[in-house]
């Protein structure tokens, strides 16, 4: 909370929400082993009182508090904005998750549990995603953090979300690197998307072929070869200016997405590097490589 306002000392609002099946339930099980008390299918109007209540009867001045917000309160959604105002207005500052997936992912995981999505109606289970997308869209782009699930399975989501809400008193901002193949689809959640596959691929080499870029070969090679190091350097530059605008206006998470054909080598060599660049007593990084043992 903001200083000068009623309530605990150390007071965290995470608002949990997305598509679903993206997999809300998972990560909300994930924070409350984190320590986070968490409320699942809150009405967007509630949030205010829970969070009265809740900082009314902290002992030790810290609380953390998640509520789960989904489709499943459709005819409350809309004081969704309003709930949050209220909130900002007597000193809360909560953060918006929002865990997403693809329509061919989301497809998959409601065919093998065998069961319907919540507005298909009588419809088909795409119909009910579509009009799930359009009635979150502009949540969805407001959002502080957005997950992309697609591709991660429980265990995999699981650890992203520890790795996230770490426990407070490290970095301000926590910079996820992560390596990818376009081949694969771009990462529904990254928040900045650059492109490897101007540097010659290591791929084409056969002592290469099989190695990885985590491996010093393959880094060597591709740190190599011209413009890798200047791409690089001039990264670290760019989000300078970045890094210190996203402190100011509170993000708290950021991904930095690199990307290459099979995200194998260029892309993970070159994620290796900036990782190690942009790591320091303000920003966390976490390295992500996505597609590393897909091919």
């Amino acid at each position: 909370m903001k200083s000068g306002t009623s309530g605990p000392d150390v007071a965290e609002l995470v608002i949990l929400t997305g598509m679903s099946g993206a997999g809300r339930s998972t990560a909300a099980n994930v924070l409350e082993d984190l320590g986070w008390y968490v409320v699942d299918n809150l009405p967007p109007q509630m949030m205010l009182p829970m969070a009265t209540l809740a900082a009314a009867h902290s002992e030790d001045g810290v609380i953390k508090l998640a509520a789960v917000i989904d489709v499943r309160s459709r005819r409350f959604f809309t004081a969704f904005r309003d709930s949050m105002e209220h909130l900002r207005e007597v000193g809360w500052e909560p953060r918006v998750i929002f865990v997403d997936a693809t329509d061919e992912a989301l497809v998959r995981r409601f065919e093998s549990v065998r069961r319907p999505h919540p507005l298909q109606g009588t419809g088909r289970m795409l119909d009910g995603i579509i009009h799930e997308r359009e009635m979150l869209g502009d949540l969805r782009a407001e959002a502080d953090v957005l997950i992309d699930t697609s591709g991660l399975n429980v265990h995999q989501l699981s650890a992203k979300v520890s790795q996230i809400f770490a426990a407070s008193g490290g970095p301000r901002l926590r910079l996820a690197v992560m390596s990818f193949g376009f081949k694969y689809g771009i990462p529904l959640d990254a928040d900045l998307v650059f492109d490897m596959r101007f540097l010659p691929n290591p791929f084409w080499i056969p002592e290469l072929r099989p190695l990885n870029g985590t491996e010093p070969a393959v880094s060597k090679y591709v740190m190599s070869r011209r413009g890798a190091k200047e791409f690089v350097d001039r990264v670290v530059e760019l989000m300078a200016p970045m890094i210190d605008g996203y402190q100011r206006e509170g993000r708290r998470y950021v991904t930095l997405a690199i990307g290459c054909t099979g995200g194998k080598h260029r892309s993970v060599a070159v994620a290796e590097k900036l990782a190690a660049r942009l790591t320091s007593d303000d920003v966390g990084t976490i390295l992500v490589h996505r597609d590393l043992g897909r091919e």
